[in-house]
């Protein structure tokens, strides 16, 4: 399938889109690219959904923009962007990873926008305590802003990629060609940087658009072995003031690439279910 282009926030984004109906905006994270969705994509769209999934910022081939602005808030106003660039009002966010983190921004700042926000491997990041084992699960934040880092992982050809994938999903038995479109974006001057730039951006207060409380219907998807338990899911409803579910999923982070079917079941029942209620309304 070959991207578009849309001009949103100042920068082109490329994309893949599938489907008629309803917009489904499904933003990836890191180390991962737009391709993520490749398995989900397809059957979101046959279930009657417009299903959009952009490279974020910085990801090849979406723009690098010149000055470095890779914060949440940012993120969340590219979610905001894409949503009216693509001729919407409003949509169905889905993010997993530094993709949720940018969902949760977008419902921060403009709830109206959002109908449904549906995040995987994140949780509200207010509801997150730091503890040392936790610290240490997450030293990536510290590792991947450190300077030279881009330059150390090309210099081991990339393997560091393979490595964080099969660390935050440890029980997966990767395929071989699991982080190929990864690496061929990384491979493009400046995205790797690009891509690392999120983590550089990384403060210890929380955002201003995640100190709200999430006010708009609301899944997160919890990996059964992923470095965040699910118990902190379930200790983040404090955070949300409308519906909330949490749905445990067998695997670790990258959880809807290990368990698709499983995920694409759970996920489409999520849609229905609020389809359901839209019509009832």
């Amino acid at each position: 399938m070959e991207h578009r282009t849309v001009r949103a926030n100042g920068l082109d984004f490329a994309y893949f889109e599938e489907g008629e109906g309803p917009l489904v905006l499904m933003v990836h994270g890191f180390p991962d690219t737009a391709h993520t969705w490749d398995l989900v994509r397809p059957a979101v769209a046959a279930a009657g959904y417009r299903v959009v999934t952009p490279f974020q910022r910085g990801y090849f081939p979406t723009e690098i923009p010149k000055e470095e602005a890779f914060d949440a808030d940012t993120l969340g106003r590219d979610v905001l962007a894409l949503i009216s660039a693509l001729g919407e009002k409003s949509a169905i966010v889905v993010g997993h990873d530094w993709g949720a983190g940018a969902a949760y921004s977008a419902a921060g700042l403009d709830p109206s926008r959002v109908k449904l926000l549906i995040t995987l491997a994140i949780p509200h990041p207010a509801a997150v305590v730091p503890t040392p084992a936790l610290m240490w699960k997450v030293r990536h934040f510290v590792t991947l802003a450190l300077p030279g880092a881009a330059k150390r992982i090309r210099e081991g050809n990339l393997a560091h990629i393979d490595e964080l994938v099969a660390r935050w999903s440890g029980g997966w038995n990767v395929p071989p060609d699991e982080t190929k479109h990864v690496r061929a974006c990384f491979a493009h001057p400046g995205s790797l940087e690009a891509a690392l730039g999120y983590y550089r951006a990384l403060r210890p207060m929380i955002p201003p658009s995640q100190r709200k409380k999430v006010t708009v219907p609301a899944v997160a998807f919890a990996g059964e072995s992923d470095i965040i338990a699910p118990e902190v899911y379930e200790r983040a409803r404090r955070r949300f003031t409308n519906r909330y579910e949490v749905v445990r999923m067998p695997g670790g982070h990258f959880m809807h690439r290990e368990h698709p079917e499983v995920f694409l079941r759970e996920l489409l029942r999520v849609l229905a279910a609020e389809r359901t209620r839209s019509i009832a309304d």
